[in-house]
């Protein structure tokens, strides 16, 4: 069975000139494979907890990104050998860009696109003995201060902080999100359940 761990649990304040942020970054394990989703930019944080782990670097095997922006992206530099999964559906080995549907190759883990915060926006699915656990990015966040409602009313209604960049895709989204989910990580926030 699938496990998922949350390494790193998700902040972000806003400044007057720019943002203070790491998202959640979260380890999955895997049918023998140590999958880090979005690494996020906290350095020092994140290679204490791989430490925690019992991991180092070297033992991950695959990096996935929710989306680009560089709060979710700038540890991979830390993982120089790893497989990044990015966009839902490509995927690089060294050199060599490709594509890939439905699963992160190999594992048992779903991609579902969610598009809306950004273009290329996705998130993941994971069965564990607790449930259906997605990994869904920036499909939902809260700043530092903001209460954090997980009603449906109040999920379906919440406002990008940051600006979304495609309402209706949003919302869309997260309404396929929540009929999937028994629980969810949010990109910066903490994990809550789903009430049916």
């Amino acid at each position: 069975m699938t496990e998922v761990k949350i390494l790193i649990e998700g902040h972000v304040k806003k400044l007057k000139d720019g943002w203070i942020a790491s998202p959640s970054t979260v380890l999955i394990r895997d049918r023998g494979l140590n999958i880090i989703v979005d690494p996020g930019s906290d350095k020092e944080l994140l290679l204490k907890k791989l430490t925690e782990e019992g991991l180092k670097p070297d033992d991950i095997d695959i990096i996935f990104l929710t989306h680009h922006h560089l709060d979710h992206t700038l540890n991979i530099r830390i993982f120089p050998d790893c497989d990044i999964l990015l966009d839902g559906d490509k995927m690089n080995e060294a050199d060599r860009i490709f594509s890939y549907s439905e699963n992160i190759p190999g594992t048992d883990i779903r991609v579902i696109p969610t598009l809306g915060h950004t273009f290329d926006h996705a998130s993941l699915l994971a069965e564990t003995e607790k449930g259906k656990i997605v990994i869904a990015g920036d499909l939902f966040w809260w700043l530092d201060k903001e209460e954090q409602k997980t009603d449906y009313k109040s999920l379906m209604d919440h406002k990008d902080p940051g600006g979304a960049k495609d309402e209706k895709a949003l919302q869309e989204s997260r309404k396929k999100i929540l009929e999937i989910a028994d629980y969810i990580i949010p990109g910066h926030g903490k994990m809550f359940k789903i009430e049916k």
